[in-house]
């Protein structure tokens, strides 16, 4: 029994790669778009330096969950047969190839048709990435995970925080963009993740081992969760309600905004690796 936050080093990686990711996604729609305007492009990349900084943080601690990095080597060795191997390589990837896309963009090294290109490939990489994470914990042996619930929490994550962090990098660059949009998509992906909660809860009820009820593994699971959606509210509040008045949100809100939203996905990310249960003679009813 445990609220799992023994696993930040993984609840830390997950939540910041789903945002960089997204946040690529929306970052390089923007910049894709801004073709006739240079400057634009030079201030979106520049700003887009937090993402990778973010994402090397993410690194980090999944380094310290396995404890050394020859480990994370180590475990590339069954790309193809292990989901663990394919999260590392496919987080690998992302990383190297959006990374490496980054740096000739910001050195003015890269070609218009040749950049464009390579930036798709990166933000698929991101997707990739996303997908490849939910693998890891598609198991048969642990029912409160391996089910469809986890795969959308983690896309809805990435769909929650990225457009809006997003939203304060092209803010930091001055850039402006068709922000109502995508703040839309943040606010589908609130809405979904809160039925996701709703549906999943009914789950762990009906789930069970010889030893326990899925529901008795997070006591506060209900509290922590309405707390958790709360402050991913609130966190897309300071950035909606000055589009809802027609006003460009400021730096410090979306910021503010982003803060909330990160906490709240660590918040419901820390839940989930709580809910581990080992199969015994577990059943899901």
């Amino acid at each position: 029994m445990g609220n799992g936050w023994h696993e930040w080093p993984l609840v830390l990686f997950t939540v910041l790669g789903q945002c960089v990711a997204g946040g690529l996604i929306v970052t390089g729609f923007v910049w894709m778009n801004a073709k006739d305007d240079n400057t634009g492009q030079v201030r979106i990349v520049r700003s887009q330096f937090l993402l990778w900084v973010l994402m090397g943080i993410g690194f980090i601690a999944s380094m310290m969950h396995l404890g050394s990095p020859l480990r994370a080597f180590n475990s590339l060795n069954r790309i193809g047969a292990s989901s663990l191997s394919n999260e590392i390589a496919a987080g690998s990837l992302f990383f190297a190839v959006g990374g490496f896309w980054w740096l000739l963009a910001w050195l003015g090294k890269l070609p218009d048709a040749l950049g464009r290109g390579w930036l798709i490939i990166s933000m698929v990489l991101g997707v990739l990435f996303v997908w490849a994470m939910t693998r890891v914990y598609q198991i048969d042996t642990v029912p409160t995970w391996h089910n469809g619930y986890t795969t959308a929490a983690f896309f809805l994550t990435m769909l929650t925080g990225g457009p809006l962090l997003a939203a304060l990098l092209l803010r930091l660059a001055g850039m402006r963009f068709p922000a109502s949009r995508f703040a839309a998509i943040s606010v589908a992906a609130l809405i979904a993740s809160v039925a996701v909660v709703m549906l999943q809860s009914i789950q762990l009820g009906e789930t069970h081992n010889s030893v326990q009820q899925a529901v008795t593994l997070v006591p506060d699971y209900g509290l922590l969760q309405v707390v958790r959606l709360l402050l991913v509210a609130l966190g897309l509040g300071c950035w909606i309600c000055p589009l809802v008045m027609r006003r460009q949100p400021k730096a410090s809100s979306l910021l503010a905004g982003v803060v909330l939203v990160v906490a709240g996905e660590i918040i419901g990310r820390g839940l989930f690796y709580g809910l581990h249960m080992t199969v015994g003679v577990a059943v899901a009813g």
